[in-house]
């Protein structure tokens, strides 16, 4: 996996929204942000913070810059989810869950999907291991 830039909690709302409307420009990028709080300039800061970590290109286009992402939604995120992962459970995803399930703070809901995730990784004659096929 490649190393990818660290981007703060507003860099990350700045992201949801080029991740879902790239490629998009400046004023696209405020508007989508009004209800944030955050002043046009405030969010012109952000996304050359982010391009200046990679996370981002622009391209000039007539009076406005456009921006898309250089760094792919599920890749972040699953990178993201790994680093919490090792820095609260030292890596372990059996720690984090039964943290979860400890502190009550999974819904019904969530644990009958839980349930349905593990009947599906369970091994078989054809799946000794229990993993995913090309997965491991």
């Amino acid at each position: 996996m490649k190393n990818l830039p660290q981007i703060s909690e507003a860099e990350y709302e700045v992201m949801k929204v080029i991740w879902s409307h790239a490629p998009i420009n400046t004023n696209q990028v405020v508007a989508h942000l009004a209800d944030s709080g955050w002043s046009p300039k405030t969010i012109q800061t952000m996304l050359l913070r982010l391009v200046k970590k990679g996370a981002l290109e622009k391209e000039k286009q007539g009076r406005v810059f456009v921006y898309a992402p250089l760094v792919q939604k599920e890749e972040y995120r699953t990178n993201a989810s790994r680093n919490f992962l090792n820095r609260f459970y030292d890596g372990a995803l059996g720690s984090m869950v039964l943290h979860f399930i400890k502190q009550d703070q999974l819904s019904q809901d969530e644990l009958q999907e839980l349930r349905q995730i593990l009947e599906g990784k369970k091994p078989s004659a054809e799946n000794p291991g229990g993993k995913e096929p090309g997965h491991g």
